[in-house]
């Protein structure tokens, strides 16, 4: 017999031998053989995947109460934001007609009248205070023209320390949110660990997702409320000094005839 033969007759075997393999492959149960080009299949989660809010209140009672403060402070942040917002302006602090009229009261020499127009409730405001300290140490002090300067300086000290301290709200809020997000962290990943060592290291994914989940979703909330927080608080802080600078040169612009007056009669 010649090789030729045998080479044909190993051939024919050997592809006999892979296409009963292929066939016992395809057939077997639970196995696909995907085709040239094919797209492999993607597990898409089911309906019963946990959402976001589910995994935040998945972890223990004390991790659900951190996020339910965390929850709460941005409440009073955004309530501090938009109050500061209205009440930290040009306008609030130091309007331009009421100082206009002032320094025409004073400037001919209309002290009393001057008084009762700071004390009037639509014309209170920052410029308008501090301009009432001074008219009132004018007034009853024998040396008013020469003490109404200290008394301008205590009070413009004394609201301008006000409205600092109303910003101080949001910088303990940007300060605690961070640090309550971390304490949910720990606690989230003691938990997870917990139920790792109770099992002896072989935990299945849904008895931890709960705890790893709300460990990261805690720093995350806080984060997200203490970013804007601080961001608003300095911006507030410099909105204050800027104002309560322009409004000192103007109360010093409009109380300049009470020194001048005394000195020259």
């Amino acid at each position: 017999m010649s090789r030729k033969p045998k080479r044909c007759c190993w051939g024919l075997l050997s592809l006999a031998v892979f296409s009963l393999t292929c066939a016992s492959v395809a057939e077997s149960p639970g196995q696909e053989t995907p085709g040239p080009g094919a797209v492999p299949a993607i597990d898409m989660p089911g309906p019963g995947a946990s959402s976001l809010l589910e995994m935040v209140f998945a972890g223990n009672p004390l991790g659900v109460a951190i996020v339910c403060l965390i929850l709460l402070l941005s409440v009073v942040s955004a309530y501090f934001i938009i109050d500061q917002c209205f009440a930290i302006t040009r306008q609030r602090l130091m309007p331009e007609k009421v100082m206009d009229e002032l320094e025409e009261l004073i400037q001919a020499g209309e002290i009393k009248q001057a008084i009762d127009y700071c004390q009037e409730k639509e014309n209170y405001s920052l410029a308008t205070e501090v301009v009432l300290a001074g008219l009132v140490r004018y007034q009853s002090s024998e040396f008013g023209f020469a003490e109404y300067r200290s008394a301008v300086e205590e009070a413009g000290e004394d609201l301008t320390g006000r409205l600092y301290r109303r910003t101080e709200v949001l910088h303990v809020i940007g300060a605690i949110a961070p640090m309550l997000g971390l304490t949910g962290t720990v606690l989230g990943m003691i938990e997870a660990f917990t139920t790792m060592a109770t099992v002896n290291g072989v935990a299945p994914a849904q008895e931890l997702a709960g705890g790893i989940g709300q460990a990261l979703l805690t720093t995350l909330l806080g984060l997200l409320v203490a970013i804007p927080t601080m961001v608003a608080f300095s911006y507030f802080r410099n909105k204050i000094d800027s104002i309560v600078a322009e409004a000192g040169k103007r109360v010093e612009r409009v109380m300049m005839p009470l020194g001048r007056k005394r000195t020259l009669a």
